[in-house]
């Protein structure tokens, strides 16, 4: 993202030059290449095409982003009744979508049913989930190819007392008063704030659910498959003039559809390794040998950044050996907040079939639904078992798992290797999946 603000044209085409011949140049990143390892293409074979787009939003004191921005799927792989899969399930954050994109905290809502908000059930939870930061484009910058390693280098992060002080957090803002213990909608009285979307999820004051449940029925129906869609709303424009609502991109989201009716009910409990009943993907993966399991008794999420290099050595030799393998482990994959998961990006787990996401002991998380990590979940069609035992959401068996004998072992990480294979089965239609043990 530029600022494009220098006063001399020739500058400005300059930078814009030069950021794309950094897109180019990503192609040929040691991250891109091991993503496309886990591809049946070529990297020589691929090409690109650059699309040079008008940012959406507003300057505020040399900060550039729009009120808020995100990501709208057509079908919800996590469901919660009254919710159906197909009723669709939107991310939205205050400031630029890459909060979203990137997998920071975010509002997560239905079109359909906008103000049923399980994450933010309790007090507690609203202050545990909420958005605490937002990003934006820092006009101020300056741009230098030096920094092709963080291309986004322009992007900063602040706190929601700058976004009060632009005014933009009356949109989306509530209050948590200490008080009484409890969160009230806007930012009209004294407290923590928190961004909880409630002046547009509940006070309607933009008509944000009813304009994505269209456009995600209409793109459904124009390109005959689930879609995602990206979008950005610019709340402050000039007096009289419509607020703007753009979309940024919309693409297939890749699934199957035909679904097999695969037996995930009469399994014995002894002979499954993990069962789940939220559960992305369908149908049977078989001939597996390997888990790479994230020890649950030595795991530290203050040591999240070394579990996940750890992962990353297993997966690239298991990637190198054509062995696919079962990936498990506590709180969120890929989250960016190390302290919620495991901030793995996919190149680093791109060799996995399944991969397994279990609840820390101590606190909840919901379930990751990054966009760019969800997008390469369903591309690569790996199943995605949640379990949370504590809300009696599946379960695995990790008192087996803890008495196998270790192929490799890391200070975080065990890689377990078997001489029987096992397989994994998912339901797509019940939302089910069991793997189960070698030789079951």
């Amino acid at each position: 993202m530029l600022p494009n603000k220098n006063s001399d044209p020739t500058i400005r085409l300059h930078e814009l030059l030069e950021s794309i011949k950094l897109v180019y140049a990503s192609t040929f990143s040691k991250q891109a290449k091991d993503y496309m390892k886990a591809t049946p293409y070529r990297l020589e074979e691929e090409k690109m095409a650059v699309i040079i787009q008008r940012m959406v939003g507003t300057s505020h004191h040399n900060r550039f982003y729009p009120e808020f921005a995100g990501v709208a799927k057509s079908y919800n792989f996590y469901p919660v009744p009254p919710q159906k899969s197909e009723d669709g399930i939107v991310q939205v954050a205050l400031g630029l979508g890459y909060t979203v994109v990137e997998g920071h905290n975010s509002v997560r809502f239905c079109p359909k049913y906008p103000r049923h908000l399980m994450q933010f059930f309790t007090t507690k939870e609203t202050i545990q989930n909420a958005q605490q930061e937002y990003l934006a484009l820092d006009l101020t910058a300056t741009f230098s190819h030096e920094n092709h390693e963080t291309p986004d280098v322009m992007i900063k992060q602040y706190d929601l007392i700058t976004a009060e002080e632009d005014n933009t957090l009356f949109y989306v803002g509530s209050t948590y008063s200490p008080e009484d213990d409890s969160v009230y909608d806007g930012v009209s009285r004294a407290g923590k704030r928190v961004v909880t979307f409630a002046p547009v999820l509940k006070h309607r004051i933009f008509p944000l659910p009813e304009i994505l449940d269209l456009i995600l029925e209409m793109g459904t129906w124009g390109m005959g498959t689930h879609v995602e869609v990206e979008f950005a709303v610019n709340m402050n424009t000039l007096q009289g003039e419509p607020k703007e609502f753009a979309i940024l991109q919309i693409r297939p989201l890749v699934m199957n559809l035909e679904f097999e009716e695969l037996d995930v009910d009469q399994f014995v409990r002894e002979n499954l390794i993990c069962q789940s009943e939220q559960v992305l993907g369908n149908g049977a993966v078989q001939g597996i040998y390997d888990i790479v399991v994230v020890d649950s008794d030595k795991f530290d999420r203050s040591k999240s950044k070394e579990t996940a290099r750890e992962v990353s050595e297993i997966n690239a030799r298991l990637l190198s050996e054509h062995r696919p393998y079962v990936l498990i482990g506590m709180g969120r994959w890929g989250s960016m907040d190390p302290w919620l998961g495991i901030p793995v990006t996919w190149d680093q787990i791109s060799g996995a079939s399944v991969i397994v996401e279990s609840g820390f002991k101590d606190i909840d998380v919901t379930p990751s639904q990054g966009s760019h990590f969800f997008q390469n979940i369903t591309s690569f069609r790996v199943g995605y078992f949640t379990v949370n035992s504590s809300h009696n959401l599946g379960f695995i068996d990790w008192d087996w798992l803890k008495i196998q004998p270790a192929f490799q072992e890391f200070n975080h990480v065990r890689h377990l290797r078997f001489d029987k294979p096992f397989s994994a089965k998912i339901n797509g239609r019940k939302n089910k999946g069991v793997i189960m043990k070698p030789g079951k």
